[in-house]
């Protein structure tokens, strides 16, 4: 017996989830001093300042194990949105709620997941891996979600609706009210899964997220992230908030202790400093939407978007053009896309300057066909 043949078959063919580049390996990569890493949509301003000092203090707890279920971390995120504390469930990032929505709701071999494509790798890989169907209308013209379309792939064996809002990595988003029409459209058994990710950044923020919409419909699940907005993505730190019924079935099957106790202590300090998230939002706020003069020579043809994800469309402009923005690196999901992410002042006009810009995947050449030309990151 080969070892492989110890694995399941469907398994052996799954790619391995391919990360931006830490700071070091882009350093050792390219010989860099002055690095600026847009490609993971890390905070740029760093961690909290709040959050440190409670991390220096919690260091000589770690011999400890955390509570299970986090109840105190739930209680402070619950009353941050105004969410029962019930019906709240803490993960190891979002992904782990994610990948417990999928086992816990879907039969394999019988039922079927639903999602736009390009979406989250992390939908099709916990979906595949569960051996559930996973079925994916394609986004339309400029991002947009064609939601008539994607309920004509729902039936009755539906387990799961993703739509992530705003999207990623296109950063498109809709109003909440047309989320709360869509949940209202699945079959009973469907529940309609809203990852908001970005919805920290979206503007207005009340007019995008379901939060502040939570309990309207029984078959909706929010979920939402530290990593972004918090800058807690080192930490792994996420919630799902949905019925209370669905939230005592997770924490049923979910491992006591995922979420671990540095992470606890840094989510309930980072709720706490609300400066450091006015700072972090008006900073994207900032540092995202302004065209770069470069961008205007490129004419390249811009989408508008709520998130912190403008980007434009590099194939209209030549290889000589494109030479100079940025090391390369490509999103999978938006292989024709340049998009830049959110960045402080300093880095945005050093972006502008003659700093060079190491992005995760090397290998882009200009002579290349437009058709194989990857997405930079400038």
């Amino acid at each position: 017996m080969q070892p492989s043949e110890r694995v399941r078959e469907d398994v052996r063919e799954f790619a391995p989830y391919v990360p931006g580049l830490s700071m070091d390996e882009i350093r050792e990569r390219y010989g860099l001093n002055r690095i600026i890493k847009l490609a993971s949509n890390e905070n740029p301003l760093g961690a909290s300042p709040l959050v440190k000092r409670v991390l220096a203090r919690k260091a000589d707890t770690v011999f400890r194990y955390p509570r299970s279920g986090n109840p105190a971390l739930v209680a402070g995120f619950a009353a941050a949105h105004g969410l029962p504390a019930a019906c709240v469930v803490a993960g190891n990032g979002s992904d782990e709620i994610i990948d417990l929505l999928v086992r816990v709701t879907a039969q394999p071999g019988r039922d079927n997941v639903v999602a736009f494509s390009p979406c989250f790798s992390i939908y099709v890989q916990q979906t595949r891996l569960c051996g559930v169907e996973l079925r994916q209308q394609p986004l339309g013209p400029d991002f947009r979600f064609d939601f008539s379309a994607l309920t004509r792939l729902v039936d009755e064996h539906t387990a799961l609706v993703f739509v992530t809002n705003p999207d990623n990595p296109s950063g498109y988003a809709v109003p909440a009210d047309e989320l709360i029409r869509l949940a209202r459209e699945l079959p009973e058994k469907a529940l309609l899964v809203v990852d908001e990710a970005y919805a920290d950044f979206a503007e207005p923020e009340a007019a995008y997220s379901m939060l502040a919409r939570f309990g309207q419909c029984d078959n909706v699940v929010v979920l939402r992230t530290f990593s972004k907005l918090y800058g807690l993505a080192g930490l792994r730190l996420g919630f799902g908030a949905m019925p209370e019924w669905l939230a005592d079935t997770m924490l049923r099957v979910k491992l006591p202790f995922s979420v671990n106790l540095l992470a606890e202590a840094a989510g309930l300090a980072a709720l706490e400093d609300k400066p450091f998230l006015e700072a972090s939002r008006d900073t994207v706020g900032r540092g995202t939407p302004a065209p770069d003069p470069r961008a205007g020579r490129l004419r390249l043809p811009g989408v508008p978007l709520p998130g912190q994800f403008p980007h434009g469309d590099p194939a209209q402009a030549g290889p000589r053009r494109l030479r100079g923005l940025a090391r390369p690196g490509h999103h999978r999901a938006l292989a024709q896309k340049l998009r830049p992410a959110g960045q402080t002042a300093d880095q945005h006009r050093q972006r502008r300057g003659k700093y060079r810009v190491a992005r995760s995947h090397a290998g882009y050449s200009p002579s290349w066909p437009l058709s194989r030309r990857r997405a930079i990151c400038w």
